[in-house]
C-alpha cells in the first residue's frame, strides 16, 4: 500500500460531496426560478408526507414560471398548502388541474439573506471536505507507524492529499461564485 492508494479512496466521498452541495445550491432561489427550488417540499397528504415530486410533475416554463402537473387533482389543495407554507414569495395561480407558480422579483434583502444562506452551506462542505481530508491523512501516518509506508511517501501523500482537497475547494468557490451571480441577477 502506498499513499497514492490511500488518497484513491476518498475521492468517492469528494465527488458525493460536491454532488450534494450541486444540489443544495439548486434549492436556493435566485433571479432565475428552478423546479429543484420546490420539487423537495414536503406535502402533506392523508396524513403522511411526501416529497412534491412524488406527486406532480415540475417543469420551468421560464426564467420565472414554474408548472405543477399533479397526477390526481386531490393533491391539488395539499400542495397549494405546502407552496404558501414554503415562504419562497411565489404568486400561484391554478388553471384547471395545473398550478402556475410564478417569482415575484427578490428584495435587495431577501437576496443578503440568501448570500447568507449560501455562505453557510459552502462552509458546511468545505468543513465536510476538510473531515475526509483529516481522516485520509490520519490513514497515511497510520500506515506509516506500522512500518507499511515509508516516510518519503508519507510526505508526497501529504502534497499529494493537500493539492486534491485543494481542487474540490476550487469547484466548490466556482459553484458558490456562479451561485452568487444568479441570485445578485
Amino acid at each position: 500500500m502506498n499513499s497514492s492508494e490511500i488518497i484513491e479512496k476518498i475521492k468517492p466521498s469528494l465527488e458525493k460531496t460536491l454532488k450534494f452541495f450541486e444540489e443544495e445550491l439548486a434549492k436556493i432561489r435566485s433571479s432565475r426560478l428552478s423546479p429543484a427550488s420546490i420539487e423537495d417540499l414536503k406535502v402533506n397528504y392523508l396524513e403522511n408526507q411526501y416529497l412534491l415530486k412524488q406527486l406532480a410533475s415540475v417543469s420551468s416554463a421560464s426564467a420565472q414560471n414554474i408548472l405543477v402537473h399533479p397526477w390526481d387533482k386531490t393533491y391539488l389543495p395539499p400542495i397549494i398548502s405546502a407552496i404558501e407554507k414554503s415562504n419562497l414569495g411565489l404568486s400561484i395561480s391554478v388553471d384547471k388541474e395545473t398550478i402556475n407558480l410564478r417569482a415575484s422579483a427578490l428584495s435587495l434583502e431577501y437576496r443578503k439573506d440568501l448570500l447568507k444562506i449560501l455562505s453557510k452551506q459552502k462552509e458546511s462542505v468545505r468543513e465536510t471536505i476538510r473531515h475526509f481530508r483529516d481522516k485520509i491523512w490520519d490513514e497515511i501516518q497510520e500506515y506509516y507507524k506500522k512500518g507499511e509506508i515509508r516516510e518519503d511517501d508519507k510526505f508526497k501523500g501529504k502534497e499529494k492529499l493537500q493539492k486534491l482537497i485543494d481542487e474540490y475547494n476550487k469547484k466548490i468557490e466556482e459553484l458558490t461564485q456562479r451561485k452568487e451571480k444568479e441570485i445578485l441577477g
